[in-house]
């Protein structure tokens, strides 16, 4: 991925100028988690592009735990001031020589199937340990810190059938019971625990809600549909579909997510919870399917999906969210399901030429 393409650098100008009062970054640290990661290093970006363009003067602490992926993924802030890696796993208790932040992202998490199903007592401890570690850290070291909890939509389990979108307050059914479970549940969990620590240690949090996102920073060993569809499309072969597809689902491109978290993080009532979606994206599978193959100039098929990737995969067919709260800190979206993807294969099929 060309992190210096024009379209990569449009999509950060978009998303810098898109959120809500960023003007309060100035002079700021910003702690971020999973920062290799396809949202975390497109926020690290967005930030390090807002130091450049509007002198925002903010610092920006990237953790993560390879320091020479890191240091390839940010080659191009490597040298900056502004810029630091910590090498950290957050299963671990922070250590105290860490620069005390005033926001803390907290964007590690296992976000594709098949680790739920290959790596599931990691996918949890992840998102339970990670979040405590990081409520603990600022609780110690930076107590005007607030803290952003990146949760999922997959909080909100399965649809009963009685509602067309999830407003913040929905609570759908999950079989705790399964090998599945262990993501939502345990994101479920991450955020009584920042519920927990706002009663009890007064910290000060928002926790912002994702759809099913996608971008040029997306990982090739990300096993979400929609990830291999544009893998497929890259590669010029058809587009595999291992289900009827009538899925129906929220997407957001990543320049999207990125705007809307740190609105959420900027704008965002203390302990409030905000879904992050666009009307423009609510799609079901086998047209986002279909959508990839016409812009890849490839075919849709149909193939059952095996044992390992079926443990991993979403039983929700309606998942679609309601932005309504996120939307009244005046925040919106700037892509289409259609312009995302456009871009998206745009940006990582220049990697393969």
């Amino acid at each position: 991925m060309n992190f210096n393409s024009d379209i990569y650098i449009e999509d950060l100008h978009s998303a810098f100028h898109s959120v809500v009062n960023v003007n309060a970054l100035v002079g700021k640290t910003v702690l971020v988690t999973g920062a290799t990661g396809m949202i975390g290093s497109f926020v690290v970006d967005v930030l390090m592009y807002g130091n450049k363009a509007s002198n925002l003067c903010c610092r920006v602490l990237a953790m993560g735990r390879n320091e020479e992926k890191a240091k390839k993924r940010f080659a191009n802030h490597w040298q900056n001031d502004m810029f630091g890696f910590i090498m950290h796993d957050i299963n671990e208790p922070l250590p105290s020589h860490i620069p005390a932040a005033d926001y803390v992202i907290h964007a590690a998490s296992t976000t594709h199937p098949v680790a739920y199903a290959t790596e599931p007592i990691e996918t949890i401890t992840t998102n339970v340990w990670g979040t405590r570690h990081l409520l603990d850290y600022i609780c110690r070291f930076a107590p005007q810190a607030r803290f952003v909890l990146m949760s999922s939509v997959e909080v909100y389990g399965q649809n009963r059938g009685d509602v067309e979108k999830f407003d913040e307050q929905y609570c759908g059914y999950i079989d705790s019971n399964t090998l599945r479970a262990g993501y939502p549940e345990s994101k479920r969990l991450s955020e009584a625990l920042c519920q927990a620590y706002h009663a009890q240690n007064n910290i000060n949090y928002v926790v912002a809600r994702l759809p099913r996102t996608y971008g040029p920073t997306m990982l090739m060993s990300d096993t979400k549909a929609l990830s291999q569809f544009i893998r497929k499309g890259i590669a010029k072969e058809d587009i595999v579909l291992k289900s009827k597809g009538e899925q129906l689902f929220s997407y957001a491109y990543v320049a999207d997510a990125a705007s809307a978290l740190l609105s959420i993080m900027l704008a965002g009532l203390d302990g409030q919870a905000y879904n992050i979606s666009s009307p423009d994206s609510d799609i079901k599978l086998k047209d986002l399917a279909q959508i990839v193959a016409s812009i890849s100039g490839t075919s849709l098929k149909f193939e059952l999906p095996d044992a390992t990737e079926s443990a991993g995969y979403s039983t929700a067919t309606i998942a679609v969210m309601d932005a309504s709260r996120l939307q009244a800190l005046g925040w919106s979206p700037n892509y289409s399901i259609r312009l995302g993807l456009r871009r998206t294969l745009e940006c990582l099929a220049s990697d393969v030429k």
